[in-house]
């Protein structure tokens, strides 16, 4: 097998630009990131996507004949950054709002944790966690923590672009309501080894940013939209999965509840491309959630191995695009 550099990149950037105040866009993680190590291979990965968690198992092998040790990162998506940020979180109020976990040959690691909050690229983590105020810019906490902040801080805060003043009344004056604009990065870490010619089993979960709209934008009054070549390119859409979607739309009656909606889910693949070699085996599992819902992704020799699971697996695999998974859900 080719050597591999261990390069499993998760990208920090948001899709799918919200359509309305009704959609949710989605955050994008992937894998871990490795400091490079010619030395050892990827022998498999074995990864499991569901709305609910998304789980990866590696075997990695160090063919050299000492040992390895090397930096290991899960850098989480970046949150924040602008006032009508919209995007799918489940949980505002802890560091870890991707509940990640990580395993070594079934032993529990506990990683460090690096934060960085920026405006317009300048860092102002230290000046943000000297006032007192946490990290996370879509805390209740956060917003209380600034609320108490003296007057003349807050109008620092902000002249120099980390809280806005939302409230707004024309007919009288009313009390500041600020908002953070801060962006927050932030990055799980920890040291490893990989010991000479043996096998490390790696495993780490967390849980999905799963966005949607209330609609299906892809098809309206029963004919395809100006949006489908997008979705052909991104889900790949093929004409059956296009006719079922028609199909749905007419059966839609919105006065007794019964619609059809899409969600959204995305996994980095393509920073495959930066390592030395493929993986040796892959295997991807999608889970649909339900026997009644629609799911399209895009994949070679793709199939159904259980009533709402879709396998692929692949021999020296080398990823060529990231996975985006469609899903068309009934609203009952």
């Amino acid at each position: 097998m080719n050597k591999a550099m261990l390069t499993v990149l998760a990208a920090l950037t948001m899709i799918m630009p919200a359509m309305a105040n009704d959609t949710s866009a989605v955050l994008e993680a992937g894998g871990l990131v490795y400091t490079r190590q010619d030395s050892v291979d990827m022998l498999s990965e074995d990864l499991f996507i569901s709305q609910e968690e998304i789980r990866v198992d590696y075997v990695f092998k160090n063919q050299a004949n000492t040992d390895l040790e090397t930096l290991v990162a899960f850098p989480m998506p970046a949150i924040g950054g602008f006032l009508d940020f919209n995007a799918a979180l489940n949980d505002y109020e802890h560091d870890n709002f991707m509940g990640f976990t990580v395993k070594q040959d079934g032993e529990e690691i506990k990683p460090e944790l690096q934060q960085r909050a920026t405006v317009n690229s300048i860092d102002m983590t230290e000046e943000i966690l000297a006032r007192g105020v946490s990290l996370l810019p879509f805390s209740e906490a956060t917003r209380a923590a600034i609320a108490k902040l003296p007057e003349n801080v807050q109008k620092d805060w902000e002249v120099r672009g980390l809280i806005l003043n939302t409230a707004y009344d024309p007919e009288q004056q009313t009390a500041p309501d600020y908002y953070p604009l801060w962006k927050l990065e932030t990055v799980y870490w920890w040291r490893t080894t990989f010991p000479a010619g043996r096998e490390v089993n790696v495993h780490h979960s967390y849980k999905p940013s799963v966005g949607g709209t209330v609609a299906m934008t892809f098809v309206r009054d029963g004919a395809p939209t100006p949006e489908l070549d997008e979705y052909r390119e991104r889900y790949c859409i093929d004409d059956a999965f296009l006719k079922t979607a028609i199909k749905l739309e007419k059966q839609q009656n919105y006065d007794a509840g019964i619609y059809f909606y899409e969600k959204w889910m995305s996994y980095i693949l393509t920073t495959g491309a930066n390592w030395g070699g493929p993986i040796g085996k892959f295997k991807l599992t999608v889970d649909k959630g339900d026997t009644k819902n629609f799911v399209s992704f895009c994949g070679e020799n793709v199939r159904k191995v259980g009533p709402t699971t879709f396998e692929m697996t692949a021999t020296d695999f080398y990823p060529e695009k990231d996975l985006h998974i469609l899903l068309v859900v009934p609203s009952q």
